[in-house]
């Protein structure tokens, strides 16, 4: 058994200012997506691929995750509380970001790059795919630091005791999941993307990939509070929105392998 550190939320104190892990979690994950953007360019020679497109893409993406991220944070799990606390919306440097959020703000904001940039919207998702994993995986270090997102009470040798919330040893599942949504899935879809693969391929198996991974996740992850807990069926609201994007991604990599076979 093991107890939680407890690390102090800021990284550093500047002054009157206060630079908090979890930013420093973001700021990496944006890193993390331009450098191996850049290496998938150049290892795809793409013509109409530079940096300065690269660049481009990483700025709409930043804003289709935080928005995206932090309107699905309170429309999904806590609607009732910012409705109460309206000035905390913009309080994103203490947590609070739903994936699933972020995940349908990128699709919009994608949606737009490609169209400003004449791209096909699916061959823009298939490229992006890959570079999305490890960036996921550091924000789930981020919610560890925070000592948020904890798991459920377990028996198990290596639960931990997260002192900010009881004493009793609970599932690390922000450590589960920075396992299988970070390096797991991002291993899968590096080395399946690193051959031609019929167009929607990829995207499909990081939906069906990202979905398996928080499904099975979230029976060791403690539900989420405000006015969910467990759903029905004994499902979180986390498996509920994950169940579509399974569904959607082995849908998508049907359609890619049919599609590609009429050719």
């Amino acid at each position: 058994m093991f107890v939680h550190p407890q690390f102090d939320p800021v990284a550093i104190h500047l002054g009157p200012f206060a630079v908090h892990w979890y930013g420093l979690m973001y700021l990496l994950a944006f890193v993390l997506f331009l450098w191996l953007g850049r290496l998938r360019i150049s290892r795809l020679g793409r013509p109409k691929w530079d940096n300065k497109m690269m660049d481009d893409l990483l700025f709409y993406g930043i804003f289709g995750v935080v928005l995206g991220g932090r309107l699905g944070e309170i429309l999904f799990y806590h609607p009732a509380y910012y409705a109460v606390h309206p000035l905390e919306v913009f309080a994103v440097w203490q947590g609070g970001m739903s994936f699933h959020g972020g995940f349908l703000g990128v699709l919009g904001a994608m949606a737009i790059f490609a169209r400003q940039h004449k791209l096909s919207w699916l061959q823009l998702m298939d490229f992006v795919a890959p570079l999305v994993p490890l960036g996921l995986g550091v924000g789930r270090i981020g919610n560890f630091i925070n000592a948020e997102l904890w798991g459920r009470p377990t028996d198990v040798a290596w639960g931990m005791i997260f002192p900010n919330v009881d004493n009793v040893p609970r599932h690390p599942s922000q450590l589960y999941e920075f396992a299988l949504e970070g390096l797991a899935l991002f291993a899968l879809l590096w080395l399946y993307s690193n051959r031609p693969r019929p167009m929607g391929a990829v995207s499909g198996l990081f939906l069906v990939g990202y979905g398996s991974a928080r499904f099975f996740v979230e029976y060791t992850r403690n539900p989420d509070d405000g006015i969910f807990g467990l759903m029905s069926l004994g499902i979180s609201m986390g498996q509920w929105l994950s169940m579509p994007m399974m569904a959607a991604g082995l849908g998508l990599m049907l359609w890619a392998q049919r599609k590609s076979a009429t050719f």
